[in-house]
């Protein structure tokens, strides 16, 4: 039996949300420049992107570019942004095809202005798919993304429109960049570091964490599999005993 016999397609994570690391380790592994390993990663989107349709996992977030990576040398940060331009137009048919709806969350402004042009034209033509939705998380993090939300409540205290009695979890994940779609399950990280980088930092309070020491570039569906079946053999509790979830 293969891996993808041994997924329960009744237990998916309906939300898959992915920290894609190694790219520069694997160019450095390969003897070339880091841009050499960012242009090998888009195989590894395209990848899980699939996958993810074809099994039926409903949503997945890519940390794409944070807001810390303007600190990377400037011709890398160069190449990253025209990468993305060209990969984004490239992949319209196929997401069109797969019935793929593309989303993005972060703070886009500060992307340069063909970047966001061709980034808006992907989600606009993609935007009644419905098979899966691909978000990809760019100049993000999780402190931006708070902070922003902290700010749009304040407002709406500040005018009255809101007590700050009334604030709970449901009115903070109504300010959040993810509003629209469900904390995620599953956060996946490659090349075997042990930390979330800032991202999503609200969504994973009960995410499942899995890490896996496969460099981006190399992330492949198996190791998608792996990541799942993991998933699927652990016992999610939110805070209850064992004992609980089985009586429930």
């Amino acid at each position: 039996m293969n891996l993808r016999e041994k997924i329960d397609l009744n237990k998916l994570p309906d939300h898959i949300a992915v920290i894609m690391d190694g790219n520069g380790r694997w160019a450095k592994k390969h003897g070339e420049i880091r841009t050499f390993g960012h242009e090998h990663g888009i195989r590894s989107v395209r990848t899980a992107s699939e996958t993810c349709a074809e099994l039926g996992v409903k949503y997945l977030t890519l940390y794409t570019f944070s807001t810390e990576n303007w600190n990377r040398p400037q011709e890398e940060v160069d190449a990253i942004m025209n990468l993305l331009a060209i990969t984004v137009s490239g992949e319209k048919e196929t997401l069109i095809k797969n019935d793929i709806k593309l989303s993005i969350i972060g703070d886009l402004k500060k992307l340069p202005q063909e970047c966001q042009e061709k980034l808006k034209e992907v989600v606009d033509v993609t935007k009644d798919n419905k098979r899966l939705t691909l978000t990809l998380a760019l100049n993000y993090s999780g402190r931006w993304e708070l902070i922003n939300a902290m700010k749009k409540i304040a407002i709406k205290v500040k005018d009255g429109e809101l007590s700050p009695s009334e604030i709970d979890e449901k009115v903070v994940n109504q300010f959040l960049e993810t509003k629209s779609i469900p904390d995620p399950e599953l956060l996946i990280r490659t090349s075997g570091e042990m930390r979330i980088s800032n991202f999503l930092l609200w969504q994973v309070a009960y995410s499942e964490i899995y890490v896996t020491d496969v460099l981006w570039p190399d992330f492949s569906e198996d190791d998608l599999y792996e990541a799942i079946l993991s998933y699927q053999n652990r016992e999610r509790r939110f805070g209850k005993t064992s004992e609980q979830i089985l009586a429930s």
